[in-house]
């Protein structure tokens, strides 16, 4: 067995990794990338126009053989690890014939990101996956694991051929609301593992205020007892666990949770996969309009939803007479000073920051600073801590631990044993 990472070695994000047998070829994610080559952000607008040629001729898409639209398949199957941009967001190039293995969650969201925002991924090829349910692809026998992620219903995989086992983390952490499964990974690991690809995101990074879920919704009970006028959060509509966290909040403080369009839809959608999750039509739970989601939704030829979730829907009178119950879900986008300007006197408000510090641009701090509102940050990360990380290789003992998904790879040899550092496109035998 040969693994060969394309992207990823000395970066977060644009995983790419290729595992090679005798007689097959398989990806494991296939993302945008988050930053350049010089560590700017990367603008996915110059991908417009642009042909599958000409962006391997700029290294933007990795040179490999079999993989993209126009060429003879030869790579057996794609396997996602979870729904985020950066790890499956360049499969609109890929082949149609190849399938696309993720799980069922994972497949909703993207699908949702394909109507809402859009990703111009359009529609998979996909292959359901289940927690610990072998399948097959090639010559590999691959066995998905259930892992806590900030990505909703995330994996990592177990590949095995020709008595090798490589075992690829994904992305993951131990503090989530699904923090069982990783205590359940160490506790009783998968035996015998030749190669561990494993996720370093956090290192280099210093460690949040808030380390676990738990605190992030203790901190928004408090911000909600406290306040003076509207709340609002600023967090992804994908991230599940921070959802459920503002929803409890709501919930212990007599609040009025409003979500927006898309927020709704990915709820509705992902109750066939837990009935847990909030819904937007439960207490407390109200929905914001706004034209962009419905004609996103019209567009899809899903308007009718439009008369579903308008059973729910909240009036700017109501926001303006009921603001200081309000928790408001949602992001900074061309949206959120639009609805500033309907909103009586924001002065003195607070916005629950729960997103990547990196996302909170110079801008948005100096326009939130001239309207008077208060940003705090409450966000616990959707990585594993170091710690974390050791116990997770320790658990494992992998003959050979390579990282991925890092600016810091020079730290594992400090951390791991059994290092193996890699550069992109280099070839490893396992």
């Amino acid at each position: 067995m040969q693994i060969i990472i394309h992207r990823g070695t000395k970066e977060i994000g644009g995983s790419c990794v290729e595992v090679r047998s005798a007689n097959s070829r398989i990806l494991v994610d296939f993302g945008i990338p988050l930053v350049t080559e010089e560590s700017k952000p990367f603008d996915s607008n110059l991908l417009k126009g642009k042909t599958i040629q000409e962006l391997k001729s700029k290294g933007t898409l990795p040179d490999i053989k079999g993989l993209y639209k126009g060429n003879d398949k030869s790579i057996d199957g794609i396997l996602l690890t979870h729904s985020h941009l950066d790890h499956y967001g360049f499969l609109q190039y890929v082949n149609p014939q190849i399938p696309i293995y993720l799980s069922q969650g994972a497949n909703l969201l993207i699908e949702a990101s394909n109507i809402f925002i859009p990703t111009n991924v359009g529609k998979l090829n996909a292959r359901i996956i289940k927690h610990r349910k072998k399948f097959n692809s090639g010559d590999f026998t691959i066995t998905p694991f259930l892992v806590d992620h900030s990505a909703f219903d995330a994996h990592a995989f177990l590949i095995e051929s020709k008595g090798k086992r490589l075992f690829y983390s994904g992305d993951f952490r131990a503090h989530g609301r699904k923090g069982i499964l990783f205590k359940q990974m160490v506790e009783k690991p998968p035996k015998n593992i030749d190669c561990l690809v494993m996720e370093g995101s956090a290192l280099g990074r210093e460690d949040g205020l808030y380390k676990t879920e738990e605190e992030v919704e203790k901190r928004l009970v408090e911000v909600l007892r406290e306040r003076k006028n509207i709340t609002f959060m600023f967090a992804s509509a994908q991230n599940i666990d921070r959802i459920v966290s503002a929803y409890r909040a709501c919930i212990r403080t007599g609040s009025i949770f409003v979500i927006d369009v898309y927020a709704a839809f990915i709820l509705d959608k992902l109750k066939k996969v837990s009935s847990g999750i909030p819904q937007f039509d439960w207490n407390n739970v109200r929905v914001k309009f706004a034209p962009n989601h419905y004609k996103s939704l019209e567009k899809a030829g899903l308007k009718k939803l439009l008369y579903v979730y308008k059973r729910r829907k909240i009036e700017m009178t109501e926001i303006n007479q009921e603001k200081n119950k309000i928790l408001m879900f949602m992001r900074y986008n061309s949206a959120f000073p639009l609805l500033l300007n309907k909103i009586k006197d924001v002065a003195g408000a607070k916005i629950a920051y729960s997103m990547w510090d990196g996302y909170l641009t110079e801008e948005i701090k100096e326009f939130c600073k001239n309207k008077g509102i208060i940003i705090e940050h409450i966000h616990t990360s959707g990585h594993a801590a170091p710690n974390d990380l050791k116990a997770f290789a320790k658990a494992l003992k992998p003959r050979m631990l390579v990282p991925i998904h890092t600016f810091h790879a020079d730290k594992y040899k400090e951390l791991f044993d059994n290092v193996q550092l890699s550069k992109d496109g280099e070839m490893l035998e396992i």
